[in-house]
């Protein structure tokens, strides 16, 4: 039943998206930017760690384009809510948890869809990894969508006034961007900087992503990245579920 009621739900969302490429457009213009414009500026730097500027920074790119992607996810939520579409959802025998998975898969597939545009755009520029590495940077990215998008539901289930959403997810969104080495790694800055980075869920994330770029596969940011990783995406899609189930979300 909840996996019929996912795979509705998802289809439903999943054609609305393909029916609008703006989606798959303006979601990647970010992080291309950086790529075509930010990225040429690294490679003679000393970044710190293995492999070289651009396979410390298409994988910051990947998760920057996530987060982003992924954590404005529940504006869509917001509009459903105000004309009642969610309500009429709600009283159909779907599953309640489907109304959650259902949105996140999309937003994950999406995303790792334009992540798959986004490597494209890399190797033409220079970057060289390991498909075993790439393609596990993928992976990364779905499970972190899925875990980003589902606490973004979870905020706009819960906000009783739609209008603080967007200055929520702003000053949330920054300061994780910046503190989880992302753009640069913060082993680089000063010490307090790195520690504090560490604190960071994404950190773990980007230094994994990073670790299978150079085609190391075994190593403590491995384990750690993937740990944090299902931890993360565990308490998000709990969160996320209670929520969307409260009465009146």
């Amino acid at each position: 039943m909840l996996l019929r009621d996912t795979a509705l739900i998802f289809g439903r969302y999943a054609r609305q998206t393909l029916r609008s490429g703006i989606h798959l457009a303006f979601g990647i213009m970010m992080p291309l930017l950086y790529l075509i414009f930010f990225g040429p500026l690294l490679t003679e730097l000393p970044l710190g760690g293995r492999g070289d500027s651009w396979q410390i920074l298409v994988p910051g790119l990947l998760l920057q384009l996530v987060l982003f992607g992924s954590a404005f996810a529940g504006f869509g939520l917001i509009v459903e809510r105000g004309h009642g579409v969610l309500e009429r959802m709600r009283v159909t025998p779907v599953s309640r948890t489907a109304l959650l998975l259902g949105r996140v898969l999309r937003d994950a597939a999406l995303l790792v869809l334009q992540s798959v545009l986004l490597v494209l755009a890399a190797l033409a520029v220079g970057l060289r990894a390991p498909l075993a590495g790439v393609l596990i940077g993928f992976a990364f990215v779905g499970v972190l969508a899925t875990a980003l998008a589902a606490l973004s539901y979870a905020l706009a289930s819960l906000l009783p006034v739609p209008q603080t959403f967007g200055p929520i997810v702003n000053a949330t969104v920054m300061p994780v961007m910046l503190l989880s080495g992302l753009i640069l790694p913060t082993a680089i800055g000063p010490g307090w900087l790195d520690t504090l980075s560490r604190l960071m869920p994404l950190r773990h994330l980007v230094d994994a992503v990073r670790a299978a770029y150079t085609g190391s596969y075994t190593g403590a940011p491995m384990l750690y990245g993937s740990l944090v990783a299902v931890a993360l995406t565990a308490a998000a899609v709990a969160v996320g579920t209670r929520a969307i189930r409260r009465p009146g979300g």
